[in-house]
């Protein structure tokens, strides 16, 4: 696998998407349709998906691409696979709130080892380098020439006084329940992948999941935070949370720096 590549590529294909997104997101209105499953979907993930999915197809073309947005692509499967959500956090884009990313990664024998995540409305980048260390990259971003970075790293926690991000648009009882178990020094929310980010940078210990999400919602974020020295678990029993499942969907899960004193379920 040519790292140095596949980090290029990816990054060059977020910061792309992230363009192509801003112009809809920028415009006085846009159409928002209804999938299948009554999920919301823009021409923005539509016109985000068509762009990566050509550019790594150019790239990789022998490596499985497997899309949120072509639904033929959850059919397939292999050991290693990029998986792609051309724009994650459509309720925050749809309510114009600025937390939706873009999202591509590269799974290997069930573990996301190589990912970026963009957040264009936020001005912030989030990648894994040619040797899995994740970085932020400072901008203003040139799509052309990678800027400043600084490595990312999970801080080590007091539990005493945890830091614990949950999502905007899916927190539900469960969840509060859940974190009332610890010991909660400031609770902050944040949409689509960019929980897995803040915990990944020391901005948060703690993000759990109790809701469905697909392995394309998380495996950027994921390698992401895993190349920062953070870690994510099944929610259920703490065992390894691992990728390539049936139809790509996720149990729930945990994810947080080492050293936070994980609560049973």
């Amino acid at each position: 696998m040519d790292y140095n590549k596949m980090a290029t590529v990816f990054r060059t294909l977020a910061l792309e998407a992230g363009d192509i997104i801003m112009d809809i997101y920028n415009a006085d209105d846009f159409e928002v349709k209804s999938k299948s499953d009554d999920s919301p979907v823009t021409a923005a993930d539509e016109a985000a998906d068509a762009h990566i999915s050509a550019g790594l197809a150019a790239a990789f073309p022998d490596i499985l691409v497997v899309t949120e947005e072509q639904a033929a692509s959850h059919t397939e499967s292999a050991k290693d696979f990029i998986i792609v959500d051309p724009l994650d956090g459509t309720k925050e884009f749809i309510k114009r709130r600025g937390d939706f990313t873009v999202n591509i990664a590269l799974v290997e024998n069930g573990t996301p080892t190589r990912g970026v995540v963009y957040a264009p409305a936020k001005g912030r980048l989030f990648f894994t380098d040619a040797d899995g260390v994740s970085v932020e990259e400072k901008g203003p971003f040139d799509v052309s020439k990678q800027g400043l970075t600084r490595p990312i790293s999970v801080k080590t926690p007091d539990n005493s006084s945890l830091v614990v991000v949950a999502s905007k648009s899916h927190r539900d009882q469960a969840t509060d329940d859940y974190i009332n178990k610890y010991n909660v020094a400031d609770m902050t929310g944040a949409g689509s992948s960019l929980k897995f980010c803040l915990v990944a940078t020391g901005e948060a210990d703690l993000y759990p999941r109790l809701g469905r999400t697909m392995e394309w919602d998380t495996a950027a974020g994921d390698a992401v935070l895993r190349g920062a020295g953070g870690m994510v678990v099944r929610f259920d029993d703490h065992t390894p949370f691992t990728y390539g499942k049936p139809i790509y969907e996720n149990p729930f899960f945990i994810a947080y720096a080492p050293g936070v004193s994980l609560k049973s379920a």
